[in-house]
């Protein structure tokens, strides 16, 4: 309660005590007590000054500051130059604390352990170890031994210079049994986690040090062990550093040092994983450590932002180890950040949905990308083709997924049977490629170059000269232009017969097209015309070396020996 209103209420209640023993006639102790809470309350107004209305103050109470209450009396010469000397320091300033000292020198004034140390502090910020030392002595003839913070001034003195400057001054030191505290080692870990120097196992050492002699931890020399370690590569021992310290301290690190930690993890594709068998099967389980663990501290905990260089790293490791939840958090991430979706972001989360076993949700991204106006190619399907090419179970199990998909409303990307053409395919199934691709309208897809391009890989393996004829002309049906790698398997595939002369044929269109042909069908061209002796190799190896090609160790063997050695592919 305030005074005032204390005092106001003070005063009514007195009144109503004096009408209540005029009326009764009372003069207890209640009379009494209001008595003497009005008196003590008058006693205390007269320090201040009366008020004309009322003897009782209703104001709060007012003070005249007295500037003589101190005296005139000046401090002395040596307290006077300490308070300068600090203030010095303080602006680390050299020039100014030596015209002190010849101030001092000139007014015979002695200096103290205070004054030298500020000078110390000066030389020290400019590095002037030499100066620093003479100081130094010049204590010693003065009769003044150093302390503490002398040392630690020279150690930060001696920062530039050779290891060897800080043991000696560490050596004179121990020989004042002087014992280093928490600013010693501080100023030994700065030393070694400079840009110039980054001495991580050193710096490990004093950390390890100051545990054995039970000295806490600052929290920047923590920060600047855990950066460093997390600079040179080791995010491991950078997350276990900061969990430790966070563990031990109040303290709290910065978003800066997790952040760094993040990086470094993102870069090394750190995630803790643990080899378990299953089913007679060796797997991994990933741990939430390393990069999962950084990130939910930072994204989670701390609720930063990464830009997108580092979302990008993140993804990387998620896709290579099969994280799926953290890549998709990460594009949940790069949605708020404000950055344009594009087909490499969500790479990564294909690849993390396939290494971890949701080929149903990896077929349901393409379409996600494909309605986000973002268009997938054969690259961004490439794990749903490393997944379903290990086993041909695989690739009669995805046409489920791809029926629940479509029951579900869903929309079934094209790239999606064409990872499913490439891997029968790759386990030499032609036929059930070629189902695949007649499975195209069931699914409201029409399909693209690659599919075409797929097929007669298939039919270069199983030398199926009238299915290319085939799928060549209902490419030209649909509209579809082909490109250099149609030609090269069409020309490739037309040297896999007895009758190789369409393959010039198709080899001429592809130059009229202005594609360049590459050095494997000039390559193929000449290994089939020496096998079958026909001097028109000469002609296809005078146009290899005018596209500008080399040839190869393994074709000139085979051009030397007539076309008798093995039939090896560069």
């Amino acid at each position: 309660m305030l005074a005032s209103t204390s005092r106001n209420s003070l005063k009514r209640v007195s009144r109503k005590a004096a009408s209540w023993s005029s009326q009764f006639g009372c003069t207890g102790g209640l009379l009494v007590t209001f008595s003497r809470c009005q008196s003590t309350q008058q006693v205390a107004a007269k320090s201040a000054p009366r008020s004309s209305s009322s003897t009782i103050r209703n104001k709060p109470w007012s003070f005249v500051p007295d500037q003589t209450f101190q005296g005139t009396a000046r401090g002395s010469a040596i307290a006077r130059y300490q308070f300068r000397s600090t203030g010095i320091a303080n602006s680390k300033k050299s020039i100014d604390a030596l015209r002190m000292c010849k101030e001092m020198k000139k007014e015979g004034v002695k200096p103290d352990i205070i004054i030298y140390n500020n000078l110390l502090a000066c030389l020290a910020e400019d590095c002037q170890m030499l100066e620093a030392w003479a100081v130094v002595e010049d204590m010693s003839s003065m009769g003044i031994a150093p302390d503490r913070n002398t040392f630690h001034h020279l150690i930060h003195a001696s920062r530039r210079l050779q290891s060897t400057a800080m043991w000696d001054i560490l050596e004179k030191m121990e020989a004042e049994s002087i014992p280093p505290n928490e600013q010693t080692f501080q100023l030994m870990i700065q030393r070694h986690t400079t840009s110039d120097k980054r001495n991580l196992e050193f710096a490990l050492q004093c950390v390890y040090e100051m545990g054995k002699r039970g000295l806490v931890l600052e929290l920047t020399i923590a920060q600047d062990v855990i950066g460093l370690a997390a600079e040179l590569g080791f995010p491991r021992l950078a997350l276990d550093l900061a969990e430790n310290f966070e563990a031990t301290s109040v303290r709290r690190l910065s978003p800066e040092t997790w952040m760094r930690c993040l990086a470094s993890s993102a870069e090394a594709l750190y995630v803790c994983g643990i080899s378990v068998l299953y089913r007679s099967h060796l797997i991994f389980d990933w741990k939430a450590e390393g990069v999962q663990r950084c990130w939910e501290m930072v994204v989670g905990d701390l609720n930063v932002t990464p830009d997108e260089g580092l979302c990008l790293d993140v993804l990387h490791t998620a896709g290579r180890r099969g994280l799926s939840d953290l890549a998709t958090d990460v594009i949940r991430v790069l949605r708020i950040l404000g950055a344009d979706w594009q087909e490499y972001h969500f790479a990564p989360l294909v690849e993390a949905l396939c290494n971890a076993g949701k080929l149903k949700d990896a077929f349901g991204t393409l379409d996600l990308m494909r309605s986000s106006n973002i268009f997938p190619s054969a690259i961004t399907a490439q794990p749903i083709y490393d997944f379903l090419k290990q086993d041909i179970d695989r690739v009669d199990g995805a046409w489920e997924l791809l029926d629940k998909l479509r029951s579900e409303g869903k929309t079934i990307d094209r790239t999606a049977i064409n990872a499913i053409i490439r891997a029968a395919i790759s386990l030499s199934d032609l036929q059930r490629a070629v189902g695949a691709y007649k499975a195209f309208p069931d699914y409201k897809c029409v399909p693209d170059i690659d599919t075409f391009n797929s097929l007669l890989s298939g039919c270069i393996v199983a030398s199926h000269r009238e299915l290319g004829d085939r799928l060549l002309m209902e490419l030209k049906e649909l509209g579809i232009k082909p490109d250099a790698t149609t030609y090269e398997r069409i020309v490739i595939l037309c040297l896999t017969q007895a009758t190789y002369e369409d393959a010039f044929f198709y080899l001429e269109e592809m130059k009229a097209q202005k594609f360049v042909p590459p050095r494997s069908v000039y390559d193929a061209i000449i290994r089939t015309c020496i096998a079958a002796s026909d001097s028109r190799y000469t002609l296809a190896l005078d146009e290899l070396k005018q596209c500008g090609y080399t040839i190869s160790n393994s074709l000139q063997t085979f051009i030397d020996s007539g076309g008798r050695e093995s039939r090896s592919r560069s």
